[in-house]
């Protein structure tokens, strides 16, 4: 079965004020769920180590704080299948509803943990419990958003308009780094006794925000299509994995990479240059909003270039330009000089990170077939972040092996850069799929 494609070359029926709103609720939305799972990389950088994870040596509480972390995507896979499963169920905007209150009460709670002065051992545990619900949350939350925008833009224009998922996800970064910037402008005890707790109450306000701008928006079209017919298929999970096991895997080997880099540049290297280079923590955190600017400037740029090239090359490029840099990235790192810092990241990331990320919003949703699609793209894509996500307890791990010398982490972004660019080679060009057929073989 398939729709009629309109002049604008798109499969649906959304007008241009439902499809602004749609934009407007993804980059809202997305951005507040992901400011929720950043600010808990920050925090382990910053403050968990002496809070949570006290074992006397700050470095092995960096690491325990990084394993913890990690965690959060050992379970991303479980939300991708869980919630993914809703998705092609009872459809994306529900899903959506239900991964936002997830996301954010856990991350609320987190502020109002004793700490492990105040109650001993359980105070880890009950943070890594909480990660873990987060790690449930996050693993539905960008597969549904740009599922959502994908069903909704014009075919044309598909790349650009889901770009605006990873805007989002960028702003989450910005705003968690932003907030803990200026929490440690206040006097170091002040932050340890409670000032660290106000990221994570915030949470709680953010709760409303994200639900108000989900609850107006329009069930996405395709799934409206599916339900009317009543075409949606019970096991979501066995019919991805039956129809497009190839693309399955693509999908697990395309988010490696970006995965492992992005939580290189934002997370573990808030811990190489304050805590291995000794410099200050406002030239770590500076870098780190710089090239969160810089990335959101640039993601409706690569998404409208990825509608003109195609998904393939910009996906490739990325991947081999982050190999090429890997080495030069922590050379100019340990120059301990702030402006070349600021230019290792953001070089790394405005043509390295940066277009691989606003490609994938399309790319993803253009490998599975309608009945499937949230939970193709969710299960895939999660089971690569958690294959990626613990780079920066590895990255902790290796460069403690090293003397302190980053090398070996550059070896092993350059291995995930090698996976990816395996997945993308082997990736068909999608950008002219019709993404409305409802068929799960399409």
């Amino acid at each position: 079965m398939t729709r009629a494609v309109n002049e604008d070359g798109a499969g649906q029926d959304t007008t241009p004020t439902e499809l602004r709103r749609v934009v407007g609720a993804s980059v809202v939305g997305t951005a507040l769920e992901w400011y929720d799972f950043f600010i808990y990389g920050f925090a382990v950088t910053l403050v968990f180590n002496e809070l949570f994870f006290t074992t006397g040596d700050p470095a092995m509480g960096v690491i325990i704080g990084f394993a913890t972390f990690g965690v959060g995507f050992a379970v991303r896979p479980i939300g991708g299948f869980l919630f993914g499963h809703l998705g092609d169920r009872i459809g994306r905007r529900s899903t959506l509803v239900l991964t936002t209150l997830v996301m954010g009460v856990s991350t609320g709670l987190i502020g109002l943990l004793p700490t492990y002065d105040s109650i001993g051992v359980a105070a880890p545990i009950l943070l890594t419990v909480l990660r873990m619900c987060q790690g449930l949350g996050a693993g539905a939350e960008f597969g549904g958003a740009s599922t959502l925008l994908a069903e909704h833009a014009p075919a044309r224009r598909r790349g650009f308009f889901t770009s605006f998922a990873q805007t989002g996800v960028q702003i989450g970064l910005l705003s968690g780094v932003t907030v803990f910037l200026l929490i440690e402008l206040l006097p170091r005890q002040t932050v340890l006794d409670w000032a660290w707790r106000i990221p994570f109450l915030f949470s709680f306000v953010l709760i409303a925000v994200a639900l108000y701008v989900r609850l107006r928006v329009a069930e996405s079209p395709v799934f409206q299509q599916m339900s009317e017919r009543r075409t949606t298929v019970k096991m979501p999970v066995l019919d991805a994995l039956r129809h497009y096991p190839r693309n399955f895997l693509i999908g697990i080997g395309a988010h490696i990479c970006d995965t492992a880099v992005v939580y290189i540049y934002a997370t573990y290297s808030l811990t190489y240059i304050t805590k291995t280079l000794a410099m200050p923590r406002w030239v770590a955190l500076t870098g780190v909003i710089i090239f969160s600017v810089i990335v959101i400037a640039l993601q409706p740029v690569y998404g409208a270039l990825s509608d003109r090239v195609g998904r393939r090359p910009l996906n490739l490029f990325s991947v081999v330009f982050t190999a090429a840099f890997a080495f030069p990235f922590f050379l100019l790192l340990d120059t301990r000089e702030p402006v070349l810092i600021w230019i290792a990241l953001v070089l790394a990331t405005s043509l390295g990170f940066a277009p691989m990320i606003a490609v994938q919003p399309a790319f993803y949703a253009e490998l599975f077939g309608a009945r499937v699609r949230y939970t193709g793209f969710a299960a895939s894509r999660e089971i690569g972040a958690a294959l990626g996500g613990f780079s920066p307890l590895i990255a902790a791990a290796l460069v403690a092996q090293a003397g302190g010398k980053g090398w070996l982490v550059a070896l092993w972004m350059i291995a995930t850069a090698a996976i990816s660019f395996v997945a993308f080679w082997l990736s068909k060009e999608s950008k002219d799929v019709d993404i409305t057929v409802i068929d799960a073989t399409r």
